[in-house]
C-alpha cells in the first residue's frame, strides 16, 4: 500500500455501528487509496455486535474494533470527514484544516425494534446503502 494514502474520518454518535462499518468499507476496498478511521461524538465502548456480524459476511472483520471520541483525531491531517448521522453532524466540532465535510445519514439499525433476524437484516441494509453511496463518493475525491 502506498504511503501518500489520502485520509477519511467518518463519525457517529457511539462509534458502533454505522461508521465502524463505514470506516471497515473504506479500508477493504479503498485501502490502495484512502486510508480510514472511525470516530464518535459520544462513544459507546464497544463495536455492535450486529456490525461485526453484518461485515463478516463480507469477509471484513471490524471486531477488534475501538470506539473513539472526535477529538482524538483533532490534529490528524484529513481530506475528508463523513458524518453518517444527523446528531453527529450537528454536534461535529469545527475542522480547521482543508478537509471537505460531507453529510451522509443513514439509519442506525441497532435502536430498530425487532427480532434479532428483523435488526439484522436491517443492518445489512444500512450496510449495503453505505457501500453504495459511500463508496463511490470517497473514490471520486
Amino acid at each position: 500500500m502506498s504511503t501518500d494514502r489520502k485520509r477519511v474520518l467518518i463519525l457517529c454518535t457511539g462509534n458502533s455501528c454505522r461508521s465502524q462499518m463505514a470506516e471497515g468499507l473504506v479500508n477493504a476496498y479503498l485501502g490502495d487509496e484512502w486510508q480510514a478511521f472511525s470516530a464518535g461524538t459520544a462513544p459507546s465502548g464497544a463495536v455492535h455486535p450486529l456490525a461485526v456480524r453484518a461485515m463478516a459476511e463480507l469477509d471484513i472483520d471490524i471486531s477488534q474494533g475501538t470506539t473513539d471520541p472526535v477529538d482524538l483525531f483533532r490534529e490528524m491531517q484529513l481530506d475528508l470527514v463523513i458524518t453518517v448521522c444527523d446528531n453527529a453532524a450537528q454536534n461535529c466540532p469545527a475542522w480547521f484544516g482543508d478537509e471537505e465535510v460531507k453529510h451522509m445519514p443513514f439509519d442506525d439499525p441497532t435502536k430498530l425494534a425487532g427480532s434479532d433476524s428483523e435488526r439484522s437484516s436491517a443492518c445489512r441494509q444500512v450496510r449495503d446503502l453505505m457501500r453504495d453511496r459511500i463508496l463511490p463518493y470517497v473514490k471520486s475525491r
